[in-house]
């Protein structure tokens, strides 16, 4: 368990919280490791580079839009905020989770 993982997951769902719908289709990616960082978790900045959450945002934000195909979040874990992390990153926390079902195909806001 990795109490600062917790943290930085906690913080994103709570930036993100009356905008998360966990069945939507329209999500954003955070990066943890960039996160870890800002946050001052050096020692995650590496661990997590390129390691995404995905938001699932009740509607799309202004920007560019990128279909993608819902296999890709195979094996994605949810936690009850709503937001989505692969499978060994969720078992790398204390947090409660289930099993990430995507839409058929998702919509990547940029």
């Amino acid at each position: 368990m990795n109490k600062e993982l917790d943290k930085i997951l906690q913080k994103i769902a709570e930036k993100f919280g009356d905008q998360i719908c966990a069945d939507a289709r329209n999500y954003l990616e955070i990066d943890i490791g960039k996160q870890a960082e800002m946050m001052g978790y050096s020692n995650l900045k590496e661990n997590f580079h390129d390691v995404n959450v995905i938001v699932p945002l009740k509607k799309p934000v202004d920007g560019m839009k990128v279909r993608i195909d819902g296999r890709t979040f195979i094996n994605y874990a949810q936690f009850e905020s709503g937001i989505a992390v692969p499978g060994y990153v969720a078992s790398d926390t204390g947090l409660p989770y289930k099993s990430f079902v995507p839409n058929d195909s998702m919509i990547l806001n940029f």
